[in-house]
C-alpha cells in the first residue's frame, strides 16, 4: 500500500458512451472532476458489449452509424476524498450504475 493511502475505496461507474454532462461525454466530465479535487487518479474502460437496466444490448454494429457502448469509470483514494467527490459524481449520473467498495492497494507507484 502507498504510504499514507488509508481506507482506500473503489468507485465504479458505468454509464453509456454517448452520456453528456453539459455538453461533453460524461466520462471525460467526471475524470475531470477528479483531476480537480486531487485524486490519485481514474481509469474509463469502453466495453465491448453490455446492457444495463432497460435490457437494451448495447454492441458495435457496421449497420448503425453511431453506438452507445457502455464505459467504466474506475476511481480509486482514500474513503476522505472519495466522498468529497461522490455527491457532485451521483448528480451528473442520470443513469447508469455507481458502485463503491473497500480494496486493498498492494501497490502504487
Amino acid at each position: 500500500m502507498e504510504k499514507g493511502m488509508k481506507n482506500p475505496v473503489l468507485l465504479r461507474i458505468y454509464v453509456g458512451e454517448n452520456d453528456r454532462w453539459k455538453g461533453k461525454p460524461l466520462y471525460r466530465a467526471i475524470v475531470e472532476l477528479v483531476k480537480e479535487n486531487g485524486l490519485a487518479g481514474a481509469t474509463v474502460l469502453r466495453g465491448l458489449i453490455g446492457f444495463g437496466k432497460e435490457s437494451v444490448l448495447r454492441t458495435p454494429s457496421i449497420l448503425r452509424l453511431s453506438t452507445d457502448l457502455p464505459v467504466v469509470i474506475e476511481i480509486v483514494d482514500e474513503r476522505e476524498k472519495i466522498e468529497r467527490v461522490k455527491p457532485k459524481i451521483l448528480e451528473m449520473v442520470e443513469r447508469g450504475l455507481v458502485l463503491e467498495q473497500e480494496v486493498r492497494v498492494l501497490f502504487y507507484g
